[in-house]
């Protein structure tokens, strides 16, 4: 994999990402950093996002097929989505081998690591809808 030259959006997209916690849209790195990089492209973002994902310097991933979500934090983790408002965290918990264990007796294929996504409700949601 070739080395990334130096960029300055690049820098600014991967200090951005690492400030939040809320695992933004491309649409919302966009937004907050064109404030202060008034030239920035929409394109832009989303070529260095990508660019970014493939080097393994963030983490791109999807929530239920919707719109791509980045974070600024590459060590693994786990993520919780709320299904009624959509916000995306982080689990603050240990990542365990059992389930990549478990999972290589299922299949003749390496697996490498893996990645879980846990659905529920947040804490605002669930108070506000409580049927949850």
């Amino acid at each position: 994999m070739a080395k990334l030259k130096r960029s300055r959006q690049r820098e600014a997209i991967i200090a951005f990402l690492q400030t939040r916690k809320d695992h933004p849209t491309a649409d919302t790195v966009y937004m907050s950093l064109r404030e202060t990089m008034p030239n920035l492209s929409l394109g832009t973002v989303y070529r260095n996002l990508s660019l970014l994902a493939e080097q393994g310097k963030i983490l791109k991933f999807s929530c239920d097929g919707k719109v791509d979500r980045f974070d600024g934090f590459v060590h693994p983790h786990y993520h919780f989505m709320c299904v009624d408002c959509g916000e995306v965290s982080d689990v603050e918990m240990d990542m365990t081998e059992l389930l990549t264990k478990a999972a290589a007796e299922h299949t003749d294929g390496l697996i490498t690591g893996h990645t879980v996504l846990f659905k529920g409700y947040c804490a605002r949601c669930r108070e506000n809808n409580q049927t949850a």
